[in-house]
C-alpha cells in the first residue's frame, strides 16, 4: 500500500512541474497549449504503459517541441501534414525498438550530444525573444535575428513587466520552497492573477477546449510533401530516441536500476504514434520530471499513468483559468528551460579538450541552431568517426624486422624482409601498407607480410593485401602471407581471382621463414 502511496504521490507532483511545461512547449510549437497538453497525457500515459523505464515521466521536451514547430512552419495550414509526421515518428521508434537499436545511442559521441543539447537550448531562447517583449513571434531563429531591431521599436511593457517578473522567480525560487512547489507553477498562478487584476493587455493563450479531443487518423497527403514528411518524422524518430534513452541512463543512476533500451522506444513509438491522432505535438523522456518523480517517491509505472490523469483532469475542470496565462509568462518559463538545457558540463572546459572534440562540438552547435538538426547530428557523427578513425590509423604500424629462424640461421634482409603490421588493419589504415611495399621492394627477393598481430581486418583491407600481392608478383617477389586462421577463413571467402589460395600462408612466422630458406638451399 505504502507503495501505491508514493507512486500516486511522485506522479502528482511530476504533474504539477509538467502542466507549466506542457503549455509553454505547446504554444512554443504554434500549435497551441492545448496540443502540448495532450501530448504529455497520451505520451506520458502509454509511454509509462509500454515502455521499459518504469520511472520515466514522458511529455513534449525542449528538442522535441523544436522540430515539431519545425514541421508546422513547414506545412502551414496543413495539419494532417504535420500528424502525418508525428505518426510516422512514432511507427519509426517501434521499429527502432523491434530492431534493437536501442543500445547503440549510447555510441553517440559526447561532444555531438553537448553541441546538440546546447544549441536546442540557443534555439529555445531566442526564439521566445519575441513573446518575452510581447510581440508575436517567428517560427526561425534567423528571422527572429534579423529583424530584432524591428522588433525592439514593438514592445509591449506590460508583456515586459511580466517576463522579467517571471524570470526573477524561475531562477530566485529559493531551494527549499522549489522542493515542494516548482518556480514554474508558482510564475504560472501569480504572474497571471497579476495580470488579471491589474488589466494587463497582453497576449494570452486563449481559448483551451475543454473535455476530450476529437480522435482523427491522419490520412492521405500531397505526395509532393512526401520527402519533407518523411525527414522531418525521421528528425522526430532519432532526436526522441535519444533524448529517451538519455533520460533512462539518467533514471537508472538514481533508483540503481537498468531499463529496457528496445521496449522503451516501442512504449515511445506508441505514445507518438497516438499523439498523432488527437492533434498532439510529440515528446520524449523528460529528465527533470522524471527526476522529480523519482525524488517524490515515484518507482513504478503507475506514478507515469498518475501524471497522465491529473493533467487530463486538469483539461476537464481548469482549462477556463488556464486561458488567461500571458504568453510573458510561458516564454519565461521557456527561456529558463532553454538556459538549463545548456550543457555547462562541457562548457566548462572548453579550453581543456582536445581541439578535434570542440570542433565537432562547435560544428554540430552551429548547424543545430542555424541550419538542420538531422544535418547537426548526422555532421556530427560523420566528423567523429573520422578523427576516431585517424587516430586508430595512426597506431597502426609496418616495420620491416630481421628475425631468425627455428634453426637461429640469421635472416638476410636482402634476401627475405619480413613486413609486420601492429594494429588494427582496416580502410583507414590499409594504405600504409602500400607506401610500406614501394620502399622495401627494391632489391628484395622474398617478403613475408605478418598478420598475426591485428585484431581485425575489414574488406577494404583485404582488398589492399590482395593487390600488394599482385604487385609483388609482377616484380618477380616471392610473398608469403602470416595469419590467424580466422583471417585466413575470410581471406579464401574473398577470394575470387585465387590470388590467396596460390601463395603460401603460414601460422607463424617461423615456419614462413624457413619456408624460404629450404626453397633457397634447393636452388643452390
Amino acid at each position: 500500500m505504502r507503495a501505491l502511496t508514493n507512486d500516486i504521490m511522485g506522479g502528482v507532483t511530476a504533474a504539477v512541474v509538467a502542466l507549466p511545461l506542457a503549455l509553454a512547449f505547446g504554444v512554443a510549437s504554434g500549435a497551441g497549449a492545448i496540443a502540448g497538453l495532450y501530448g504529455a497525457i497520451i505520451l506520458g500515459f502509454f509511454a509509462s504503459l509500454f515502455g521499459g523505464t518504469s520511472t520515466q515521466i514522458s511529455g513534449p521536451t525542449g528538442p522535441m517541441t523544436v522540430v515539431a514547430a519545425t514541421a508546422i512552419v513547414t506545412f502551414s495550414n496543413d495539419l494532417n501534414a504535420v500528424m502525418m509526421v508525428v505518426l510516422l515518428a512514432g511507427l519509426i521508434q517501434i521499429s527502432f525498438g523491434f530492431a534493437g537499436i536501442g543500445k547503440w545511442v549510447k555510441f553517440i559521441p559526447y561532444p555531438v550530444i553537448s553541441g546538440f543539447m546546447t544549441g536546442i537550448g540557443f534555439i529555445i531562447i531566442i526564439l521566445q525573444i519575441n513573446p518575452f517583449l510581447g510581440v508575436e513571434g517567428y517560427g526561425s531563429v534567423i528571422h527572429t535575428l534579423v529583424e530584432l531591431p524591428n522588433t525592439l521599436h514593438l514592445v509591449n511593457d506590460d508583456s515586459l513587466i511580466i517576463a522579467y517578473v517571471t524570470l526573477i522567480i524561475m531562477f530566485m525560487t529559493p531551494s527549499f520552497i522549489g522542493r515542494f512547489i516548482p518556480p514554474a507553477l508558482i510564475a504560472l498562478v501569480s504572474m497571471t492573477i497579476f495580470s488579471v487584476y491589474f488589466g494587463y493587455q497582453v497576449p494570452t493563450i486563449g481559448e483551451i477546449p475543454m473535455g476530450l479531443p476529437e480522435f482523427t487518423i491522419p490520412s492521405t497527403f500531397d505526395i509532393l510533401k512526401a520527402r519533407d514528411i518523411i525527414l522531418l518524422s525521421i528528425t522526430l524518430a532519432l532526436l526522441g530516441s535519444i533524448d529517451t534513452l538519455l533520460t533512462s541512463l539518467v533514471a537508472d543512476s538514481m533508483t540503481k536500476t537498468k531499463h529496457k533500451p528496445n521496449k522503451e522506444l516501442i512504449g515511445q513509438g506508441i505514445g507518438n504514434a497516438l499523439c498523432s491522432f488527437v492533434g498532439a505535438i510529440p515528446g520524449a523522456g523528460a529528465t527533470m520530471r522524471t527526476v522529480v518523480n523519482i525524488k517524490s517517491g515515484g518507482h513504478s509505472k503507475i506514478s507515469g499513468m498518475t501524471h497522465s490523469i491529473m493533467l487530463l483532469v486538469t483539461i476537464l475542470f481548469l482549462a477556463p483559468y488556464a486561458e488567461q496565462i500571458p504568453l510573458a509568462v510561458l516564454s519565461g518559463v521557456l527561456i529558463k528551460v532553454g538556459v538549463d538545457i545548456l550543457d555547462y558540463k562541457f562548457l566548462r572546459i572548453l579550453k581543456k579538450v582536445p581541439r578535434n572534440d570542440l570542433l565537432i562540438m562547435i560544428t554540430v552547435f552551429l548547424l543545430t541552431v542555424f541550419v538542420d538538426l538531422i544535418m547537426a547530428v548526422g555532421a556530427g557523427i560523420t566528423f567523429a568517426s573520422i578523427s576516431a578513425i585517424y587516430k586508430i590509423s595512426r597506431q597502426t604500424t609496418i616495420k620491416t624486422r630481421r628475425r631468425r629462424s627455428l634453426f637461429d640461421i640469421e635472416v638476410d634482409n636482402d634476401d627475405i624482409k619480413v613486413l609486420k603490421i601492429d594494429g588494427a588493419f582496416f580502410f583507414g589504415s590499409a594504405l600504409i601498407l602500400e607506401k610500406k611495399i614501394s620502399k622495401v621492394v627494391h632489391n628484395s627477393k622474398n617478403i613475408i607480410i605478418d598478420c598475426t598481430s591485428i585484431p581485425f581486418m575489414d574488406v577494404s583491407a583485404m582488398f589492399i593485401l590482395e593487390e600488394a600481392v599482385l604487385h609483388l608478383q609482377e616484380k618477380n617477389i616471392g610473398v608469403s602471407l602470416v595469419l590467424k586462421e580466422r583471417d585466413k577463413r575470410a581471406l579464401y571467402k574473398i577470394d575470387q581471382n585465387a590470388v590467396f589460395k596460390k601463395i603460401s600462408i603460414f601460422k607463424n612466422i617461423d615456419l614462413a621463414i624457413n619456408c624460404f630458406q629450404k626453397k633457397e638451399l634447393n636452388l643452390a
